[in-house]
């Protein structure tokens, strides 16, 4: 079934791109929820004069994104984590945490635009995320995950 998103959906596509899906997902989930509608010759049409119009902000967007990645990519980000035996984290690293740091440093950007390999991480190291910040940026952020500085107890 070929569908007109009308918003963008994470691991189908973006905002008035064509797709296509399984018509059950089509039927009961993205056309009900207002998420996509039927894409129809005249719907294509109106979708092409549409795209047209909106070039010349998309590249303006384009343009502020590349200038967002460019900044992005000079941060150097170190996350610390508490460690236990070895290398092994007491939690994990997601994406939420790698937003987290990144909005500390002033640059503030959404998790759900920040894909960590394995969704996760569990062990300290140097790490790659992919970070999508338009549909036509999408940079290869790295970062490092290190051991959290342990407290010194005061004995009495």
């Amino acid at each position: 079934m070929e569908l007109i998103l009308k918003e963008d959906i994470d691991n189908l596509g973006f905002k008035d791109e064509i797709v296509i899906v399984k018509n059950g997902f089509g039927r009961n989930y993205l056309i009900p929820s207002g998420k996509a509608v039927l894409a129809t010759d005249s719907a294509k049409k109106i979708l092409a004069e549409n795209l047209k119009q909106q070039s010349k902000k998309n590249q303006k967007l384009v343009k502020e994104a590349q200038k967002l990645a460019d900044s992005i990519l000079k941060i150097d980000l170190k996350i610390p984590a508490k460690v236990g035996e070895g290398d092994k984290l007491f939690g994990s690293i997601t994406s939420k945490d790698l937003s987290d740091g990144l909005s500390k440093k002033g640059m503030d950007l959404n998790k759900k635009y920040i894909i960590i390999p394995g969704r996760n991480i569990k062990r300290l190291g140097s790490y790659q995320a992919t970070l999508r910040l338009h549909k036509d940026v999408v940079v290869k952020y790295p970062f490092e995950i290190t051991a959290e500085a342990k407290k010194k107890e005061k004995s009495k």
